[in-house]
């Protein structure tokens, strides 16, 4: 039995099928608990059926995106791991991209199925549960902190002035954060092509950088609806549109790499 086939057994969705329904049991609780002390507290009814109608809505189409990332990790993964990581806490830009870096430190070359081995998928396993727990750990200690840090205005604001509050500063960290992460992926890509790597050929680190391309000028559109049509529900589904389009060009694009 190969190891893909390990990874797809009914065992190992059992397992992750326990825990996947347990973490949605919860969130059913703490819902029919949250609309409980709605009504507890005098909010209007209709108001609270069209708030959850309008939230289940819009959670599908970005829903998309997790998705897509069961599906491009499911090759080499299986299925059951995946679904399980982007289930309960696992982010998409998170898990593919731990994934990916740890399926090259041991060698691998990147996530492949031709490859796995049952070491090297413990490995990556781990790597990924161990390196996103930590939220939650230092949450049990600093939440609380945090939170009325980000509810007390800044000093500035106390004396009548236009300072900036903690959460600003954590929407500017998160978001140079992720400029880091993808000037490191497209760095590498463009600096084999400067090397002369791939430099005349389409396939190779052009086609990353090509699909990458479109991924922004699809981002790029979505923003511009947005702020040009005040469409606030373009934000639901911007992200999975956007890579959805991109992994469209990356299928057309490859076929003439």
């Amino acid at each position: 039995m190969s190891v893909l086939s390990q990874l797809n057994s009914p065992f190992i969705y059992l397992v992750c099928a326990v825990i996947v329904c347990f973490v949605a049991l919860v969130c059913v609780v703490f819902a029919v608990r949250a609309y409980r002390a709605g009504k507890a507290i005098g909010m209007d009814v209709t108001k609270m059926k069209r708030t959850i109608v309008a939230s289940a809505t819009f959670a599908v189409l970005p829903s998309v995106g997790i998705l897509l990332g069961v599906i491009a990790l499911s090759g080499s993964l299986g299925t059951p791991w995946p679904w399980l990581r982007l289930s309960v806490i696992g982010a998409l830009h998170y898990e593919t991209q731990v994934a990916e870096a740890a399926a090259e430190a041991i060698g691998l070359g990147g996530l492949s199925a031709s490859q796995m081995t049952a070491q090297a998928f413990t490995t990556i396993a781990l790597l990924m549960s161990v390196c996103i727990m930590w939220g939650m750990v230092f949450s049990l200690f600093t939440c609380k902190r945090y939170t009325n840090r980000l509810n007390s205005p800044s000093p500035e604001k106390k004396k009548g002035g236009k300072g900036s509050s903690l959460a600003g500063f954590g929407d500017k960290a998160m978001t140079a954060m992720f400029i880091g992460l993808v000037s490191a992926y497209l760095g590498s890509y463009i600096g084999t092509l400067v090397s002369g790597e791939g430099l005349f050929r389409f396939g190779g680190s052009f086609l990353p950088l090509a699909v990458a391309l479109v991924g922004a000028a699809a981002m790029g559109i979505f923003l511009w609806i947005r702020r040009r049509w005040n469409a606030a529900w373009v934000d639901s589904f911007s992200i999975a549109g956007s890579m959805l389009i991109a992994m469209t060009a990356a299928i057309f694009l490859g076929r003439l790499a």
